[in-house]
């Protein structure tokens, strides 16, 4: 059996799709298991896992639609079986999916939009449920592909090399970070996407978080964030003004996870990050505002999450449309009345 996974969305979508690829892998373990990605981030964890045999990499959003068409038609009739992995509520992922021309096409039909955003053009559609994880929505497919229960599910997999656990040696060392060392990581950031840079805590609570450990816990702060994030990580150094929080600057995903791996404990927005986390077992304190976070939880690992638990929230599901706020006494009180306080409790209580 050849197998297309379709996981166009981010690497924490990408990482809650891979207790569904190892069960794929243990129910035909003769089949040959590929990826359509379309960021890097993605493609250097997927090209990782043993279960992929190859990636197919393309830019969608910086490529023509002639291109793109080109790139996915020398894909049509190659597979006995694809999947779009949750989630994925957009009109063009279904497309994309249909021109591949898998025999059989798994998706999800979402409960907003799903009609209008095309999910009736797969051959096998499971319906959404909002008390799922992203990992069973995932896994539901696998069901109905296998026909039988799937009861064990496993834990998110992110693999780490002997080079990247060696380049994480170098970083503890010039930063004179011990083992005997507390160490908290902190994400600040998430994506921007769609309005979702309304999902983030402020920086002002994560430096007065930092100052509060640091000084009454004694711990390091390693702040982490992609490059798109350095600014935002430099805000929150310059307010905490000390040498304990130290900023983590690396080549790739796979050397902040090993850096990641060291930490004690893990603040973070809901992010690609935070579910890193989860795959490396931390102890994890996530922020949540607007999300659903029965979707997002960090799976299988000790965590805690911080919530208001607002009348109005979760106002966001997947859906194409940007994340909006009906309140009209605060726009987003969600996450801008979380205060330091909620958060750092529930940091000593992980």
């Amino acid at each position: 059996m050849k197998i297309l996974i379709i996981a166009l969305s981010g690497i924490g979508d990408a990482l809650m799709f891979t207790p569904a690829l190892q069960i794929l892998k243990e129910k035909f373990p003769d089949s040959e298991i590929d990826a359509m990605v379309m960021f890097k981030g993605v493609a250097d964890l997927y090209e990782k896992l043993p279960e992929i045999n190859r990636i197919h990499f393309h830019d969608f959003l910086n490529s023509s639609p002639l291109k793109s068409f080109r790139f996915v038609s020398a894909l049509r009739n190659k597979y006995d079986v694809s999947f779009n992995v949750y989630p994925s509520n957009r009109w063009e992922y279904n497309v994309i999916a249909f021109i591949a021309g898998a025999k059989r096409r798994f998706a999800i039909r979402y409960l907003r939009r799903g009609a209008r955003n095309l999910s009736f053009i797969n051959t096998d559609v499971i319906k959404e449920n909002d008390y799922l994880h992203n990992v069973e929505e995932n896994v539901k497919m696998v069901e109905r592909l296998t026909g039988s229960a799937i009861e064990d599910i496993h834990a998110l997999k992110f693999p780490i090399g002997a080079e990247e656990r060696e380049k994480a040696k170098e970083f503890f060392s010039k930063n004179n970070l011990s083992e005997k060392d507390y160490i908290v990581g902190f994400h600040p950031g998430c994506s921007t996407l769609k309005n979702h840079i309304n999902r983030r805590w402020e920086p002002e609570k994560f430096a007065e978080l930092a100052r509060k450990l640091i000084y009454k816990e004694h711990a390091k702060i390693l702040i982490f964030g992609g490059p798109e994030e350095d600014e935002l990580k430099r805000d929150i150094q310059h307010r905490v003004e000390v040498e304990d929080i130290v900023d983590v600057s690396t080549r790739n995903l796979a050397e902040t996870a090993a850096i990641m791996e060291r930490c004690d404990k893990f603040v973070t927005n809901d992010s690609g990050l935070m579910h890193i986390a989860a795959a490396l077992k931390l102890k994890v304190v996530a922020i949540i505002g607007p999300t659903n976070e029965n979707y997002i939880r960090p799976w299988k690992t000790t965590h805690r999450i911080v919530s208001l638990n607002l009348a109005c929230a979760p106002c966001f599901y997947y859906s194409p449309k940007p994340l909006k706020c009906s309140r009209d006494d605060k726009k987003f009180k969600c996450i801008k009345n979380l205060d330091v306080t909620q958060v750092y409790n529930a940091l000593m209580n992980v």
